[in-house]
């Protein structure tokens, strides 16, 4: 369980999600980046075989060692329900009172967690400084439009660029589905009971991407403008989408989302005639909160204000591949 919002542990396709049969084992496990972890806990999978679901409850306790694309160690313990985990430093929410734990442990708890995902956020930076990744973070509430935006942007720029794509969803995978209708590759993670996408979690999905150099990485989080706001992915910039069929002080609402934001996208506007929405009294909310906002006004469905979205994106793409060729040759 996440301590700073109390949401679940996520799965990727192809991986084992909660429920099976109690056993103990040790193991070693390689991937392209290294670190070391051990822990001890009880937990659920489910297992995916085909077109069959074999779910059967277990409990085990293992030590393990993991080698992947970035650096870094960590020691914990925690038990898994049906998918959720509980850290053995107990779970609060700051501002929640927790029976028996004081208000400065929730604080401290919090800050634990959010420094851990700032390490393993580093490591992603790292990664895509090497490989000229430009890395973005698509995020809003649901039902902005941020999959057919997508879908939009990944056809009118897929003849420059390679781009692959992280979906985070609680359930199913009907939006890499959709993704990879453009010949883009996918991966689908699934958070269960979870709410936003984490770092630890993006990088383990590179792993099974492999992205190519100097590729566009476009990470669609968890419909969701709170929890996150508060979890770098180690991308090199956060997009919030926010569409016109949304309160127009949304910004006003939900402000760290804003202020973590790098570039607002309002969406939707091909139903502007039938709405009463104020795009100027939007963008002041979204203003006062980040005077440094970027905002855009685009329609996935007619393509208005793409051109200059993809514009956007195309000279930050080159600063990547710069530097990353810079780092190369020096």
């Amino acid at each position: 369980m996440c301590t700073v919002c109390g949401c679940g542990t996520a799965t990727q396709e192809g991986q084992k999600a909660p429920g099976e049969k109690a056993h103990d084992h040790h193991h070693a496990h390689d991937h392209a980046h290294p670190h070391e972890h051990g822990h001890d806990h009880d937990h659920g999978h489910v297992h995916a075989d085909g077109d069959h679901v074999h779910s059967h409850p277990h409990d085990h306790d293992h030590s393990h060692s993991h080698d992947h694309h970035h650096h870094h160690d960590h020691d914990h313990d925690h038990d898994h329900t049906d998918g959720g985990e509980t850290h053995d430093y107990g779970a609060g929410i700051a501002g929640v009172h927790v029976p028996g734990m004081s208000q400065e442990r929730i604080v401290q708890i919090e800050r634990d967690i959010l420094s851990k995902n700032r390490s393993y956020a580093e490591d992603n930076r790292g990664y895509f400084a090497r490989k000229g990744v430009l890395a973005l973070n698509f995020v809003s509430s649901p039902g902005s439009g941020k999959t057919s935006l997508l879908v939009r942007a990944i056809e009118d720029l897929k003849d420059r660029h390679n781009v692959a794509v992280i979906e985070g969803d609680q359930q199913t995978s009907n939006d890499a589905e959709r993704i990879r209708a453009t010949g883009a590759r996918a991966l689908q993670v699934n958070t269960g009971k979870g709410c936003h996408l984490d770092a630890h979690m993006v990088g383990h999905a590179l792993e099974t991407l492999d992205i190519a150099d100097n590729s566009l990485l476009f990470i669609e989080n968890v419909g969701n403008l709170v929890c996150p706001a508060a979890f770098d992915l180690g991308e090199a910039h956060k997009v919030v989408l926010l569409s016109v069929t949304e309160g127009e002080d949304k910004p006003a609402k939900y402000p760290d989302m804003f202020a973590a934001a790098d570039l607002m996208l309002l969406n939707k506007s091909d139903l502007l005639p039938h709405l009463d929405f104020d795009i100027g009294a939007c963008i002041a909310h979204a203003l006062r909160v980040n005077p440094n906002l970027q905002t855009l006004v685009v329609s996935a469905k007619t393509g208005e204000g793409l051109a200059a979205f993809y514009a956007w994106i195309e000279a930050r793409a080159a600063l990547a591949k710069s530097k990353a060729g810079a780092r190369k040759a020096g």
